[in-house]
């Protein structure tokens, strides 16, 4: 059995909550961890840039207080840093992030060594975002912790690689921390993924149809309405390939059938955003989201999965 660093030893289930754009916020990553698993945000989500330190603060404040009386310490919380070359955050963000001693930070498009150093300097552990294996040995070469693989059918930026080719191929050289990310809204899907070699399912789509996500009450029924027919894979909005809901696209007037292709060379985070204005209400979400029905609290969520985890165990043992 694999060592993983401490900090996920408080972990009820082997699930991170992986951060979203607008989506994800103070409220919804402590409601994750206080229930066991991963909460994650952007840092790109507190704008202006000074309110990240508030945000970490009320987490760390709220998430201490949870530990002095509850039986099951919380799971650690994670930042997500935007490393493009792009984003003139990323200095600041840092340094923030650096300051409270964040447990876990998720680095995204562009391994950096430097980012590394500073991360590891104070303790914390770093999991890069990938795509395929290249991605992920250079992200390990440039001093990466773990890697998160992205594989098909993952909610906003995604690959195209099937999981089971993704983990087996990097499995076949690197035994640390492994997170798999692509269409899993059930807690069976979490089991599966530990099964294949993964540490951790990482899961997003699922957590925007909850009370405590920052999104419009009509994306998040959308989520629960849709299923994997009604996503789209696409690169017009950023300039990257990722999954979008086709309602929002249609809603803003395009044909989902025909979209024009983008440049990922004109991807930008100059102004903090991670797309233009002019697609501001683009929904991401993955193919699992046949498998969300119903809003409900992100507690209630990671119960479910936690049931449903072990339920798909115990069939296994018949």
């Amino acid at each position: 059995m694999r060592k993983l660093p401490s900090l996920f030893d408080t972990m009820t289930l082997p699930v991170i909550g992986s951060p979203m754009f607008i989506i994800s916020n103070p409220k919804l990553v402590i409601e994750q961890c206080k229930a066991g698993i991963v909460g994650a945000m952007p840092a790109l989500n507190a704008r202006p840039q000074t309110l990240l330190d508030e945000w970490i603060c009320e987490i760390k404040e709220v998430l201490a207080l949870h530990d002095k009386t509850a039986e099951q310490r919380s799971a650690p919380f994670a930042i997500n840093l935007i490393t493009h070359k792009t984003n003139s955050r990323l200095d600041h963000d840092l340094d923030i992030v650096i300051k409270h001693k964040v447990p876990l930070v998720i680095t995204s498009l562009g391994a950096r060594p430097e980012v590394n150093d500073a991360i590891h300097a104070y303790g914390g552990v770093v999991m890069h975002d990938v795509i395929n294996n290249t991605f992920a040995r250079k992200a390990i070469e440039k001093g990466a912790d773990g890697v998160i693989a992205v594989a098909a059918g993952a909610g906003g930026h995604a690959g195209i690689k099937s999981p089971f080719a993704l983990v087996q191929e990097i499995r076949q050289w690197f035994d640390g921390p492994l997170a798999l990310s692509g269409a899993m809204a059930h807690g069976g899907a979490v089991l599966a993924a530990r099964a294949m070699g993964a540490d951790f399912a990482y899961i997003g789509s699922a957590f925007i149809a909850t009370e405590e996500a920052n999104a419009p009450q009509a994306y998040k029924q959308a989520i629960v309405d849709g299923s994997s027919d009604d996503v789209v894979y696409t690169n017009l909005f950023t300039g990257v390939h990722g999954n979008y809901l086709k309602r929002s696209i249609q809603n803003a007037g395009l044909d989902p059938a025909a979209l024009p292709s983008s440049d990922a060379r004109d991807m930008t985070f100059e102004n903090g955003e991670s797309k233009p204005k002019a697609w501001k209400d683009i929904w991401g979400g993955g193919q699992g989201i046949g498998g969300v029905t119903e809003v409900v609290s992100a507690s209630a969520l990671v119960r479910r999965l936690r049931e449903e985890y072990e339920a798909a165990r115990r069939s296994l043992c018949h």
